[in-house]
């Protein structure tokens, strides 16, 4: 049986890379993508959505604008790590559709509460739009079956020594979404850099036809200052299909939104006290499974596509 999720991401190209595989494992039935202003802006994002969904053969998937900016915060991409358009040098066909009416925020709180305790919330870009919705439905956590993030780091960050991207870019939504009563599933850095695209891995893509020659290589060339680049937005689906693949600590995250150096960390505590804990942080990842699971996933979206 299946986990129904709505993704709420900023393609970007590990977040295309996400939407890919969720559209390739039979244990994800992606109900609908909600896009945030991250990796680039809004209108990109969006754009981008659509491309990869439309590409991977995803045509019926609902995509929904949401926030183009942090909730306090001026707005930074990452356009220096994803490419001018996010999706490194992928160039998809334009999509034959546009985003759905409303926003992400009022779809999110639609969808899960038609459906209490079905849909799965996963977050691959900042916490803004999911914030929102906590805000405008405060029973919005008792309401999904579960939260992933791809976000945070109990050790280092990325964007800055403490911070990992998709917190440090709205750090008062990230504060919202912990602070909400729910128990997040935190997929951070202590694992995604760990799920890299090392040459043998891209070696065996190339046998993936055109969704290779037109999406994965071309996007993950993008990172060509890493020669191992890490694929960090699908570890968040992948622990959706393939739960073994990832090993959890229980914690207790706060988000820091003040500290002149620290804004943005995930100061995680594995020894909380009863009745703290608020997030599971993983913290051991099985990458040889993670990239069977993977590269599989691809093979089938590849098969579709031939």
């Amino acid at each position: 049986m299946s986990t129904k999720i709505i993704l709420d991401c900023d393609p970007g190209i590990d977040d295309a890379l996400a939407i890919t595989f969720a559209v390739g494992h039979p244990a994800v039935e992606l109900a609908g993508i909600t896009t945030v202003a991250g990796n680039v802006g809004l209108a990109r994002t969006t754009g981008n959505a659509l491309a990869v969904a439309d590409f991977v053969g995803a045509t019926s998937v609902p995509v929904t604008a949401g926030c183009a900016g942090p909730l306090l915060r001026p707005f930074h991409d990452a356009r220096d790590v994803h490419g001018e358009t996010g999706l490194g040098g992928a160039v998809l066909p334009d999509p034959a559709r546009a985003p759905r009416p409303g926003h992400a925020a009022d779809f999110i709180i639609d969808a899960i509460s038609a459906a209490p305790g079905d849909i799965t919330l996963v977050a691959t870009g900042p916490l803004t739009n999911i914030a929102l919705a906590i805000r405008k439905e405060p029973r919005l956590p008792s309401l999904v079956r579960e939260f992933v993030i791809m976000g945070g780091s109990a050790g280092r960050g990325n964007v800055t020594p403490a911070a990992e991207y998709n917190i440090w870019a709205d750090p008062e939504a990230a504060a919202v979404v912990f602070g909400a009563g729910w128990t997040v599933r935190m997929i951070g850095l202590d694992v995604t850099l760990q799920a890299l695209a090392t040459a043998p891995v891209r070696e065996r893509m190339r046998g993936l036809g055109t969704l290779a020659s037109t999406l994965l290589l071309p996007a993950l060339a993008q990172y060509s200052s890493l020669p191992e680049p890490a694929v960090h937005d699908v570890c968040a689906i992948v622990s959706i299909a393939a739960p073994e693949v990832f090993g959890y600590t229980p914690a207790q995250v706060q988000v820091e939104t003040t500290g002149r150096f620290t804004s943005g960390m995930t100061v995680t505590d594995f020894s909380p006290i009863a009745g703290a804990i608020n997030a599971h942080v993983a913290t051991s990842v099985d990458v040889p499974r993670f990239w069977d699971v993977v590269l599989d996933a691809y093979g089938t979206v590849a098969a579709g596509l031939s």
